[in-house]
């Protein structure tokens, strides 16, 4: 008798994903094409309206409730090596941040009016060193992107994701080193707060962890259990978790683009109700988008947003959704 393992049903949902409503963002091209004005004028705008309806299945789009996602978590490697300007005790005083209201998200999600979600994921407890044991057993990754799926609970029209983590640039590399190929040095460059020596070390733990972990990161999922961590299992989940639910997605981070590439891994299709909100100053994100087929919408300089790109973003889509409606009105009906 073969048992079920805990990545089966997450495999299962991974070959039968929904397909998004093409009469609905033929619709709103439609209502661009008609409207008197040069074509593709307003550019993006209509490519972000258009795929709003496709995701939301409404040919004139509109959000309501848009919700944004953190997740935090913190890492073994981290503990051990070296890679960030900051100790992992500052992941916490992150999130203790943001359920005071005092973070730069709590600001955005009040300027657009969005709802926001922090999951904190076992902050106490790091994830094993990546570079001499996996981050995860296969019942806990598979467990955590399971609470990841949570984000879309109680209905959401738009889902924005960020995260919180020291030391999660690395992983991240490690990780889009793992599903891309590469060593260390293609995947860490400058960023936030690290000087040269500190990129060299980070680039040292990712060729580590890639030498420790060898063919098993062949499969995508194993390879996030292994070299990724709590807030990557669960940004997982969360997207799936959307995908089924035909809920739009905004990704926010080099740590969501990370994720975000696992299940385009396993299903090239996996990512199509997703657009990348910007990128960072981390040269690993903007590269990993590349290799998805995904052109970030904004380039802010951020050096780690922690959401604030993908809620600003927001504003942008609340924004396609309504120029859409009101050229839609303004178009002269058919006789």
């Amino acid at each position: 008798m073969t048992l079920a393992l805990p990545f089966d049903d997450f495999r299962s949902l991974l070959r039968q994903l929904p397909e998004g409503d093409e009469r609905a963002g033929e619709a709103v091209r439609s209502v661009f094409a008609r409207a008197d004005k040069p074509a593709g004028s307003l550019g993006r705008l209509e490519e972000i309206a258009a795929w709003l309806a496709t995701w939301s299945g409404r040919p004139q789009p509109a959000i309501r409730r848009a919700e944004v996602a953190i997740f935090a978590g913190n890492h073994g490697v981290a503990v051990s090596h070296d890679i960030s300007p900051r100790s992992i005790e500052a992941t916490a005083r992150a999130v203790e941040l943001c359920a005071a209201g005092g973070a730069a998200i709590n600001q955005i999600c009040l300027a657009n009016d969005l709802g926001l979600k922090v999951f904190d994921l076992a902050l106490h407890l790091p994830t094993g060193d990546i570079t001499s044991d996996a981050a995860l057993d296969e019942r806990g990754c598979a467990a955590t992107m399971a609470f990841g799926m949570e984000a879309v609970a109680g209905g959401a029209d738009l889902l924005c994701i960020g995260d919180l983590g020291v030391g999660n640039s690395t992983v991240a590399a490690a990780l889009c080193a793992a599903i891309h190929g590469g060593a260390g040095a293609d995947w860490i460059g400058p960023s936030s707060g690290a000087d040269a020596a500190m990129q060299a070390r980070k680039a040292e733990a990712v060729d580590a962890a890639l030498a420790f972990h060898g063919a098993h990161l062949g499969d995508p999922l194993e390879a996030l259990r292994r070299v990724g961590g709590r807030e990557f299992a669960a940004i997982a989940g969360a997207i799936l978790a959307a995908r089924m639910q035909k809920i739009p997605v905004l990704l926010d981070g080099y740590p969501a683009i990370a994720a975000a590439s696992v299940l385009h891994a396993e299903n090239p299709s996996s990512l199509d109700h997703c657009l990348v909100a910007q990128v960072t100053v981390e040269p690993g994100q903007a590269k990993a988008a590349a290799n998805l087929g995904m052109r970030p919408l904004v380039d802010l300089g951020m050096g780690h947003s922690e959401g604030v790109g993908a809620a600003l973003v927001a504003g942008f889509v609340k924004a396609a959704a309504l120029t859409a409606s009101g050229v839609a009105a303004a178009l002269p009906r058919a006789q």
